[in-house]
């Protein structure tokens, strides 16, 4: 069964996790595209929740919403921010979804009596889902990342799968390990141990490692790569440094220097040819670490504690400051610890403030009170999802008039529900994948901060939410300052607020940080900075 021309590259990770898979293969993807490759990165997830959309957030961070509605792991929105394209539901396959679809054909008898096992059954399905995006032939690389490290038992039929597709004769791949050199600062060494049994554990499950890469806090001499590539089965030139950066966004530039696109394109027997053209790339890092100001902006959130929670609104953050040669001061702030009494204390010196998303009752007032000081003191804002309905009930209540307003998420019995549930959600019972997810279109007032900043009346953008604005109280809001200057020509749904005699209060019910890249900064966010840096003056 042969998947075209269509290389694979796996990317697992040893000795401890978070060593940044995510950030390694999206660098390398970013390299191989670079050179004129067409490229896609999937992330292979152990957990056996079908999704991470119904993981607090504080178990696994963000929820990663693709175009067409799947929610993902965080991981890729590294891909799309890294590669500036869009990944889709293939992208991303969990445990629970292999599982999922095996008992759902044994159910429907495809297996002919057959005893249902890992190994065939699982590991196969796992192969077909590695093959799915390469059998559209669109590819010349496909790396697919496995979370958790090697010897997790959740792990073991990753491990086994990449085994099987390795003695596949139509089927081309190599593996790239990511392991820790840590430095043990009483002796002043780096210690590769770790690695060599990482390495080990993995050859125990019959995989050979191609290419290793190691992260570390301190460079590495030619002696520790000879030494390492002598005990791991490798060739001195497939270890590769990846030592510790100032910003993310500095890897793929590290990984260049260190070769790795090299030396994955002569694994497969590649013409190598000249080091691709990263400028653009080298010129975004530039303005990021040379920037003229520094602008601080209030991030409230409810998950504050965790900050890849918001990894995306942070990311898009720095996209755009880099636009205008900005540092971002970032400073975290839990939506618990404000109220109207000490909402000045914490929030006065700050140049914007961005209320972020999230879910349930937890810290709402405190988002609340800072969208009303923001507004009452003119400071750039802006809110995404529940911040934007956050700053629709607080407008209800301090300038409508409205002082029992509020959502029905929270006060199902209110007698104001500006914000309510969606109709096409009062049937759901289920809370896996039944959101309104996905991209939409919005159509945009011309004249308004929102068509300023795209440049153009209809846009798309990702959402994720089961809660609208109450269209009834729309011509109320407008008289009295609060207009809907983006509507869902479908639906008629409001997705935009603006507030008039501010210098720019924008509340949007979609998710602008998911289209976020490096290359294309989004637009809303280069505006609410532009916005920013001029009331700073």
């Amino acid at each position: 069964m042969s998947d075209s021309n269509t290389k694979y590259i796996f990317v697992t990770g040893g000795v401890t996790s978070s060593l940044g898979k995510g950030i390694i293969s999206a660098s390398l993807a970013k390299l191989l595209q670079a050179r004129g490759h067409s490229v896609t990165i999937q992330k292979l997830d152990p957990y056996i929740n079908v999704d991470p959309g119904t993981l607090n957030p504080y178990e696994h961070g963000e929820c990663f919403v693709t175009e067409d509605g799947a929610e993902t792991d965080l991981d890729l929105g590294h891909y799309e921010r890294y590669l500036d394209t869009n990944t889709s539901q293939a992208n991303n396959v969990t445990t629970g979804r292999i599982y999922q679809h095996v008992i759902n054909q044994e159910r429907a008898g495809a297996f002919l009596g057959k005893t249902v096992q890992v190994i065939p059954h699982i590991t196969d399905e796992i192969k077909r889902r590695i093959r799915l995006l390469g059998k559209t032939g669109s590819y010349d690389f496909v790396i697919t990342e496995i979370g958790g490290t090697v010897g997790d038992i959740e792990s073991l039929p990753y491990i086994e799968a990449v085994r099987q597709l390795k003695w596949d004769p139509d089927f081309s791949c190599i593996v790239i390990h990511l392991t820790l050199v840590p430095y043990l600062a009483a002796s002043g060494e780096l210690k590769t141990k770790p690695t060599q049994h990482s390495v080990k554990q993995l050859l125990e499950s019959g995989v050979q490692a191609d290419v290793l890469v190691l992260r570390t806090e301190h460079s590495i001499n030619e002696d520790i790569r000879r030494k390492v590539a002598l005990f791991c089965n490798i060739s001195t030139d497939a270890v590769i440094e990846s030592k510790n950066a100032s910003t993310i966004y500095e890897v793929p530039v590290m990984m260049q220097d260190e070769g790795l696109d090299q030396v994955v394109l002569r694994k497969f027997d590649m013409e190598v040819g000249e080091d691709p053209d990263i400028n653009q790339w080298k010129s975004f890092l530039h303005r990021l670490k040379n920037p003229k100001r520094t602008l601080k902006v209030g991030l409230i959130g409810k998950y504050i504690e965790l900050k890849d929670s918001y990894i995306s609104i942070h990311e898009s953050l720095i996209h755009a400051g880099a636009v205008s040669e900005s540092a971002l001061d970032i400073h975290w702030i839990h939506s618990e610890s404000l109220n109207d009494e000490n909402v000045v204390e914490k929030l006065g010196d700050l140049d914007g403030i961005l209320v972020a998303p999230g879910f349930g009752e937890r810290g709402i007032e405190g988002k609340i009170s800072a969208v009303k000081f923001a507004r009452e003191n003119k400071i750039p804002f802006l809110g995404i999802c529940l911040g934007m309905q956050c700053a629709v009930i607080e407008f209800a209540r301090n300038v409508v008039g409205l002082k029992d307003a509020h959502t029905t998420e929270i006060d199902e019995n209110t007698s104001n529900p500006v914000i309510f549930l969606m109709e096409d959600q009062k049937t759901v019972t289920e809370k896996g994948g039944t959101m309104r997810l996905g991209a939409y279109e919005c159509s945009i007032n011309e004249g308004t901060k929102a068509h300023k900043a795209y440049g153009k009346a209809l846009i798309t953008e990702r959402h994720r939410h089961r809660f609208e604005f109450n269209n009834k109280y729309l011509e109320k809001f407008a008289s009295v300052g609060m207009n809907a200057t983006g509507i869902n020509p479908t639906g008629k749904m409001v997705e935009i607020i603006e507030v008039e005699d501010h210098p720019w209060f924008v509340g949007v019910q979609f998710h602008p940080e998911y289209s976020s890249t490096v290359l294309n900064p989004h637009p809303l966010f280069v505006n609410f900075l532009d916005a920013v840096i001029k009331e700073k003056k």
